[in-house]
């Protein structure tokens, strides 16, 4: 459970956010590279020294919006029910993300949210701070997965089915994001999200077959699809060793 925060702490927590909102805005409005942090700390009435001590990159201004996503994965590893398995609860989350149209998994078309994607999208700087940002979050989940498998043997394995889950669920967000940029309405891009969603954690099973990752109980069980209609889209399917992985169905 997650400790109140003391009023020292809420007051730099407002701070911090009134200091990324006053950049974001910045920004959109007139481009990441042309906005100076000068001109940022001078809009939010702060001295330089002050906006580096929240804030240690530039970039970090903006991505401050995504920080509580952070290690997201891992937790979602750590904090499943004892009956599911880590694919299994990290598709749910996924999924469930799609149907609350969080930001993070690209589905939500509010004008603002779509803008923000757009800034982070087209901004190298931002796209390489965000990397930096993924390697965390890889390193995390990895971990989780190796705990999980109770061997630290399992630790490259780890890292590569880490890898892969974060690719599904940063190529699945950015397409979404890319619907409703040309126009689509979230409500209406939401099946075929989901569908896509489905059909990439399904793919993920192939993870089972990482050496390092046999111990790890359930690793690729996928939740309980009796009420899909899109069942036959995950058939038995033979993997790059020739062996015969089960589908969905």
């Amino acid at each position: 459970m997650t400790e109140p925060l003391g009023l020292r702490d809420r007051k730099k927590q407002r701070t911090r956010d009134a200091l990324s909102a006053a950049a974001v805005s910045l920004f959109l409005e007139r481009g990441f590279e042309r906005v100076s942090v000068a001109e940022v700390a001078a809009a939010a009435e702060v001295s330089k020294p002050t906006l580096f001590s929240y804030f240690p990159a530039k970039e970090d201004l903006v991505l401050h919006r995504v920080l509580d996503h952070r290690g997201e994965a891992a937790r979602v590893v750590r904090a499943r029910s004892a009956d599911q398995s880590p694919l299994a609860a990290l598709e749910a989350h996924f999924l469930a993300g799609l149907r609350q149209h969080e930001p993070v998994t690209g589905l939500c078309d509010a004008p603002e949210v779509l803008a923000y994607h757009r800034l982070v999208f087209s901004t190298p700087s931002l796209l390489g701070r965000m990397a930096q940002y993924t390697a965390a979050d890889e390193d995390a989940l990895a971990d989780a997965f190796a705990e999980a498998a109770g061997s630290p043997a399992a630790q490259v394995d780890a890292r590569l089915a880490a890898a892969a889950v974060l690719t599904v669920q940063r190529v699945l967000a950015r397409e979404n994001w890319r619907r409703l940029d040309a126009g689509a309405a979230a409500v209406d891009v939401l099946p075929a999200a989901e569908a896509a969603a489905r059909r990439a954690f399904g793919a993920l099973a192939g993870l089972a077959n990482l050496p390092g990752l046999a111990n790890l109980p359930g690793l690729v069980d996928l939740p309980d699809r009796a009420d899909r209609a899109d069942r036959a889209d995950f058939p038995d399917r033979t993997d790059l060793q020739g062996r015969t992985v089960p589908g969905a169905g």
